[in-house]
């Protein structure tokens, strides 16, 4: 049965060297340099199409909205061809879906921090793409009680691996 700890705060702790490394990675991105930028979206569209093709593949998962035509907009504002998707295949089982879907939605709130180091004159709708209203908020209630629901640390566990894994295609990406 699941101990005292919810999947969120799991999620959070286990992954933080993750989240670090992956913000580690794309930190050395001028945002302001358009040449800069254009090579930090082409490294994110190496990834989130990837990530979110997983994402569609997966029952049992909420509908989320999807961003790669986003980044694909604002790679095309730049002249820039979108580059083929890294490989990436999440681990097996349900949970693993929801920790990728935790990255994926998760990277909204750095996007937005982001969005604001990059000059008005460039286009910016894949990183301004914010949650609606309580969205996160919600997302993270899903997906604790999709692990309550499950009531096995082993959910949990399987939803660190998908988090990891995703985290991974990101810092490969960079």
């Amino acid at each position: 049965m699941l101990e005292a700890r919810t999947a969120v705060a799991a999620l959070r702790a286990a992954t933080a060297p993750d989240h670090d490394r992956v913000d580690a990675a794309y930190g050395a991105f001028d945002l302001a340099d358009r040449t800069r930028y254009a090579v930090f979206l082409r490294a994110h569209a190496r990834a989130l199409p990837a990530a979110e093709a997983a994402l569609a593949a997966r029952p049992g998962l909420p509908d989320f909205r999807r961003r790669a035509p986003l980044l694909a907009d604002d790679l095309a504002a730049l002249g820039e061809p979108a580059p083929a998707p890294l490989r990436f295949a999440l681990p097996d089982g349900e949970a693993a879906g929801w920790g990728a879907l935790y990255v994926v939605e998760g990277s909204r709130l750095g996007g937005i921090m982001l969005a604001r180091s990059v000059p008005a004159d460039l286009p910016a709708a894949y990183l301004g793409a914010r949650h609606g209203s309580g969205e996160w908020r919600t997302l993270l209630a899903a997906l604790d009680d999709a692990a309550t629901r499950a009531g096995t640390d082993r959910w949990i566990d399987e939803a660190i691996a998908g988090a990891r894994a995703t985290f991974d295609l990101y810092r490969r990406a960079a």
